[in-house]
């Protein structure tokens, strides 16, 4: 004898509901480059490790895969709680600045790293992130026809320069240099006038002599032997050179997936970190080496996409700010690797093997998606200041 089901069909709830409508909403063009990216690190970290997993390829997969679904979950969340967080992230990471001072873990010579047991953190990293949403926040408070006055600049110059300060001391020039670029990407974006960047430019030109004095000996090394590479081919201008030799030797099509000579015979010293790019250009030649770079160009538009279409200030800007040092990351890391600029320890964002690093740029893009998903979202000026 046939009975009938007396189940209830099921139900979703109108927060389930809402989150399937905000999964739909994703930028899922702006995820998939993300994911050609990061696999495009997890090859080119297979092939520097001798075609094996270990010790570099699957941890970085480990990592990409907790950080792509962290970055999912930073998206759902709408762009006002990211306003009322932005003071204290901010606040936070200058706070984790300080104990790098105190407690820091001292590695190559630089105190950079605060080690909590289970992984190692670097809270230079982190600051990129909170700096531009604290920035964006004060901006977002600030009625446009007073940026023009002088005095409503020094907040957010107080709030560059005290994370700086702290990550020279360490001493990280290339990130110092990534956190005051990436603030005035931020102050551009918020309708700051181009005179002050002028006046500012020629500030840093006329301290640069005595800026130089405060240089630790290898940051003068690095200098020099950017404009001299062959003066010291054996010590500081090693890196630089087989780097160049590395990419020169790829041409157009490259020598073949683990094929690169001077990266498999060990003649590329931090292959698998800041010079991650060289094994690409290498064994993939000028076609790879343009493709990934696509791949970034694409990130980049999005990016730049969300800022344009976001409805409040806060989002516009933290979006804008976001991106330009996202652009400045990668320009930093491709001009140094390629002896355009001096070696400043800049990693290729998605690419090359690390921890805070990968997730503070996935926490950068969940960030972006956030302001994608709630681009129509009204952020309201009059919060309190934490």
């Amino acid at each position: 004898m046939l009975q009938l089901s007396t189940r209830k069909p099921t139900r979703f709830s109108e927060a389930d509901l809402h989150i399937f409508q905000k999964l739909r909403s994703l930028n899922w063009g702006l995820v998939l480059t993300l994911c050609l990216i990061s696999a495009s690190g997890v090859a080119l970290l297979y092939s520097a490790g001798g075609m094996a997993w270990e010790p570099w390829a699957g941890r970085h997969l480990i990592r990409l895969c907790c950080g792509m679904m962290l970055m999912i979950v930073l998206a759902m969340i709408d762009v006002q709680h990211w306003f009322r967080l932005a003071y204290p992230a901010y606040f936070a990471c200058l706070l984790l600045l300080v104990a790098v001072e105190v407690i820091g873990q001292i590695g190559m010579g630089a105190q950079r790293w605060i080690d909590l047991g289970v992984f190692t953190l670097q809270p230079s990293e982190l600051m990129k992130i909170a700096l531009v949403l604290a920035l964006a926040r004060y901006f977002h408070q600030i009625p446009l026809d007073r940026l023009r006055a002088p005095l409503a600049l020094i907040p957010p110059l107080l709030m560059t320069a005290a994370p700086v300060v702290l990550v020279l001391l360490q001493p990280n020039l290339g990130t110092a240099a990534l956190l005051a670029f990436g603030s005035g990407a931020v102050m551009f974006a918020a309708g700051v006038p181009v005179w002050i960047f002028w006046t500012a430019a020629g500030g840093v030109l006329v301290a640069a002599p005595v800026g130089w004095q405060f240089l630790h000996d290898y940051q003068k090394d690095r200098v020099l032997t950017f404009l001299d590479p062959g003066s010291d081919p054996l010590g500081a201008g090693y890196n630089i050179l087989q780097s160049t030799i590395a990419i020169g030797s790829g041409g157009v099509s490259g020598k073949g997936f683990g094929m690169g000579s001077q990266s498999q015979l060990m003649f590329l010293p931090e292959k698998h970190t800041d010079f991650i790019f060289v094994v690409l250009a290498e064994e993939m030649g000028l076609m790879g080496a343009i493709g990934l770079l696509l791949l970034f160009g694409i990130v980049l538009i999005y990016g730049y996409l969300i800022g344009i279409g976001s409805k409040s200030q806060f989002g516009r800007v933290t979006a804008l700010g976001l991106t330009t040092t996202f652009f400045l990351y990668l320009l930093m890391n491709i001009a140094m690797v390629s002896g355009l600029i001096p070696v400043v320890g800049i990693p290729l964002p998605l690419v090359s093997y690390g921890g805070t690093a990968i997730f503070t740029f996935l926490i950068g893009c969940g960030l972006l998606l956030s302001i994608s998903v709630h681009r129509e979202s009204r952020v309201s000026p009059h919060e309190p200041l934490l």
